[in-house]
């Protein structure tokens, strides 16, 4: 039997544990999430660079934007951007880049930091073909 001044010692050693423990693995899940929205971003850069890179100058940059519009749409990320920076001359670098407002749920759990989000962005390069 424990000696009175030892009981709930245990309980008490928990209660101070379980939120630091908690918080890291709540962590741990949104740095997966937003390594996954990164990489979904970098996908749909890497689509519409390619598609703009194999028009011929002063091709349909629409078309590439919409492909690039089309990969974030089907991840669930209508709210991000893509934009294609083309200079419009043969074998010239074509640019594209996604941008993405990613919310922090992790900070909703601590006090003061509601409304955290951070600014994922990829941008992915190639030369015109033409």
């Amino acid at each position: 039997m424990r000696p009175l001044g030892k009981r709930g010692q245990g309980l008490v050693e928990f209660a101070l544990v379980v939120p630091i423990l908690l918080l890291l693995l709540i962590g741990i899940a949104e740095f997966g999430r937003a390594w996954m929205t990164r990489n979904i971003l970098t996908g749909a850069a890497r689509e519409a660079v390619r598609l703009a890179a194999v028009a011929p100058p002063g091709g349909s940059i629409s078309a590439a934007t919409a492909r690039g519009r089309t990969v974030l749409d089907s991840a669930g990320l209508t709210t991000a951007s893509i934009g294609i920076d083309d200079p419009g001359v043969a074998f010239g670098t074509v640019t594209a880049t996604a941008t993405f407002n990613y919310p922090v749920t992790v900070a909703n759990f601590i006090p003061g930091l509601k409304g955290t989000s951070l600014s994922l962005s990829s941008t992915t390069s190639m030369r015109r073909e033409y």
